[in-house]
């Protein structure tokens, strides 16, 4: 494969990691466009997304557009042979999608037609889903609709959170890169329609969506906050303090006590009622602290027994 000019569009992690495997990879990219700088956190720094600061650290030209469908001169100069999108966060119109020389080309972490969206790999979790993979499709203008040239697939396994699968698909988006990209530009690889009567969709996960829900059952409840681990984090109200949960286990589909009531917490355990049954909280979390396991939490915190958690 010659030297072919690609413009890479991302902004979450998961997409500088696939970034930079491209970039090792002797893939050419001539230029990245991702959102623009956002405050963040508690002091109210400005801050530049992941594929940004990626980016910068390998000298590749960055553009950060409000709207790029308003602001695209930077792709026109670039003149790219191919708009390559993996997680970028804004649907692009159709007159940038004619820019490249080659049909523009999205990664979208589902087994498309299933999970079109912004949070595929949070519902994938949060539904107690078996596998997973990336979808290498055309970019249309119309949400993760286009036809479906090469797919590959991995088991969720039962340890996964939001995190380490994330991970694990950034990597799979890359194999797929190095496996179908050369193909593609030797017009060697055939898309497939996608199938409209299974199509499913995933929007992106809500502020209020982050509160982790007491009346469910011990896999749902599990399957929540996995989807939701490590970040943003799922939580419960601990005496209206914010309580982050970040990993829990079924224990039994017992009801013993009040929903929301803290059975045990001693040494190793602490177990929480749901309305269907009880868990395991394993990896807790209070505002200002640093994430800690059950056994240190129950060291600091003597009184969980006493107050319901919410």
């Amino acid at each position: 494969m010659d030297k072919k000019r690609i413009i890479f569009l991302g902004t979450p992690e998961i997409s500088a990691r696939l970034l930079k495997g491209l970039y090792d990879n002797g893939f050419n990219i001539v230029g990245v466009v991702t959102k623009e700088d956002k405050v963040r956190g508690r002091n109210n720094l400005v801050e530049a997304s992941p594929v940004a600061k990626e980016a910068e650290m390998l000298n590749i030209p960055v553009h950060k557009p409000h709207r790029l469908n308003k602001d695209f001169q930077f792709i026109i100069d670039k003149k790219p042979d191919l708009l390559l999108t993996f997680a970028y966060g804004q649907l692009i119109s159709d007159e940038i999608l004619k820019i490249p020389a080659y049909r523009p080309m999205n990664l979208h972490a589902s087994l498309l037609p299933k999970y079109r969206g912004a949070a595929p790999i949070q519902y994938a979790l949060r539904n107690g889903d078996e596998e997973t993979g990336v979808s290498f499709m055309e970019m249309v203008h119309s949400m993760d609709a286009g036809d479906v040239f090469a797919v590959d697939k991995i088991k969720i396994e039962r340890e996964d959170d939001y995190t380490s699968l994330s991970i694990k698909l950034s990597d799979l988006a890359l194999k797929l890169c190095i496996d179908n990209l050369p193909l593609f530009f030797e017009n060697k690889l055939i898309g497939i329609k996608q199938d409209e009567t299974k199509v499913t969709f995933c929007p992106s996960i809500k502020k209020e969506e982050e509160k982790l829900s007491l009346d469910t059952d011990p896999d749902s409840f599990v399957n929540q906050v996995r989807s939701l681990s490590l970040t943003p984090g799922g939580y419960l109200l601990y005496k209206n303090e914010i309580l982050k949960i970040y990993k829990a286990e079924k224990l039994n589909d017992f009801v013993t006590g009040r929903i929301g009531q803290v059975l045990v917490a001693h040494k190793k355990d602490i177990v929480l009622q749901l309305s269907k049954g009880q868990v395991r909280l394993l990896e807790l979390q209070r505002p200002g602290k640093k994430r800690m396991s059950s056994s240190d939490f129950n060291n600091g915190v003597h009184d969980l027994t006493s107050n319901d958690l919410k």
